[in-house]
């Protein structure tokens, strides 16, 4: 892999930052949700953010 310069491995952690966040807000969105349908899509989408999170983490490796 080539390396990365400074301002690709600053857009990285920003990117990681947001969806940290994105994945938390949507877990604490599933925890608060009494419909079960609307925790399993919050859960879902939390889900996809980690996805996004870690593929972001292995452009660091």
């Amino acid at each position: 892999m080539a390396q990365l310069s400074e301002k690709e491995l600053s857009s990285i952690k920003d990117l990681l930052s947001a969806e940290d966040l994105l994945v938390k807000k949507f877990q604490m969105l599933a925890g608060h949700a009494e419909d079960a349908q609307l925790r399993a899509k919050m859960t879902e989408i939390s889900n996809k953010h980690q996805d996004h999170f870690n593929e972001l983490y292995s452009k660091l490796s």
